[in-house]
């Protein structure tokens, strides 16, 4: 009885590695129903089209269990005598057209994402554009025009920004001492920005109003901001020109195309959950 145990996980075994032996290509035939072939090939595609919690499945569960999919729509496919309705070929024609253009994107960004274009678009976002100034500033933030106007009085007189910022601001930064440590341009809403450029290192602003409330503001430094390496945005430029190159070509393509909308003038658009119009 143990022999026959053993022997069985070893012929299971053998049986895998004469497959794969075998399964060079996808054209390899892995079974027929009555006489219509399900090829490797077959099974490669619907794997990849699984959602993704049942991708997570082990390769022996996933194999048998795909085979055994495909083998049952072979049957059922080929027990259909009736005529198809509207819908079968119409949803052929949309997934034939989505998987050829998805083809005709993959070869323009294959010819799109060179170094050469990548560098150009590096350089042209970062290394040629000025790199322009980033702020360190501190707030005292309060809920009126006297309060600030109160607190600029104060702070002209010698008192502690830190302190007073802690003491009064009404803001996530009062008790740090009213920092918001360093920004660049379009961090801050557009009041508060402007309030910021027009200071001096070490100027304190006269009261500034936001949607927040009204402000204090005091810059303590400014820098000129770093230019980031292109190993740092690669991702980023990598995105911009995968982008770029997609809505280029498909509106050079588009644009050249003979392209006759008049069929969809005057229609209702809600004509689309007409299911029973491809039934």
């Amino acid at each position: 009885m143990l022999k026959r145990f053993i022997a069985l996980p070893a012929f299971a075994l053998a049986s895998a590695l004469s497959f794969s032996a075998q399964a060079q290509d996808a054209s390899t035939v892995v079974a027929t129903v009555d006489g219509v072939e399900i090829t490797l090939g077959h099974m490669i595609v619907a794997r990849a089209t699984l959602p993704q919690q049942y991708q997570q499945l082990p390769d022996n569960v996933l194999f048998n269990g795909i085979l055994d999919q495909l083998i049952q729509q072979t049957a059922l496919a080929q027990s259909f005598t009736g005529e198809l309705p509207p819908r079968v070929p119409l949803s052929l024609e949309n997934e034939s057209r989505s998987l050829k253009a998805g083809e005709a994107i993959e070869l323009i960004l294959a010819d799109a994402m060179s170094d050469e274009a990548i560098n150009a678009a590096y350089k042209a976002k970062y290394v040629d554009q000025d790199p322009g100034k980033e702020f360190n500033a501190s707030h005292i933030l309060v809920e009126s025009e006297e309060e600030a106007t109160a607190i600029v009085e104060m702070l002209a007189g010698g008192a502690d920004f830190a302190e007073s910022a802690k003491e009064k601001s009404t803001g996530p930064s009062g008790p740090n001492g009213g920092s918001l440590g360093w920004f660049g341009a379009g961090a801050m809403v557009p009041e508060f920005e402007q309030a910021v450029m027009g200071l001096e290192i070490g100027q304190v602003s006269t009261p500034v109003e936001t949607q927040f409330g009204w402000h204090v503001i005091r810059l303590n430094e400014t820098r000129v901001q770093n230019i980031p390496t292109l190993d740092e945005v690669r991702q980023e430029i990598e995105g911009q020109v995968r982008e770029e190159a997609m809505l280029g070509a498909v509106e050079e393509l588009v644009g050249k195309a003979e392209i006759d909308r008049s069929g969809s003038e005057g229609l209702d658009p809600t004509i689309l959950q007409q299911l029973d119009l491809i039934e």
